[in-house]
């Protein structure tokens, strides 16, 4: 029969949230705008107008956010996450990515902010659609 081990896990702080939201911020202003998002481009169908970020729980989501030009619906806005940080302990995560069918699946698993960050760039399953 297996034995119980404690393990100590570090939970994000408040400061520590809005530290990890400035660099993933100021990733979206200098990497992930300029590259998916240079200009809008309106449609008449749906068309990205945004790229941003917000924190569900100890999960850190990288979200696209979209308007329809649909004649029936034209305006109206909705949010799809591409990328997704979950919090695993410490200064790691999950580097997670949103598959067409709902799903999250984990493309890294235990990677620093930094090590996503350089993956988020450079691997085409994690950007924007």
């Amino acid at each position: 029969m297996a034995t119980r081990q404690k393990v100590w896990v570090k939970i994000l702080t408040k400061g520590d949230k809005a530290e990890i939201a400035s660099v993933c911020g100021r990733f979206i202003t200098e990497v992930l705008k300029p590259r998916f998002l240079p200009e809008l481009r309106p449609t008449k169908f749906n068309y990205p107008v945004d790229i941003t970020g917000k924190w569900r729980g100890d999960r850190y989501s990288f979200i696209q956010r979209y308007r329809s030009g649909f004649s029936d619906n034209d305006g109206a806005e909705f949010d799809s996450a591409f990328a997704r940080l979950d919090h695993v302990s410490g200064e790691r995560f999950d580097l997670m990515w949103h598959r067409h069918t709902g799903q999250w699946l984990c493309f890294q698993a235990d990677v620093t902010l930094d090590e996503a960050l350089r993956l988020m760039e450079t691997e085409e399953i994690l950007w924007p659609v």
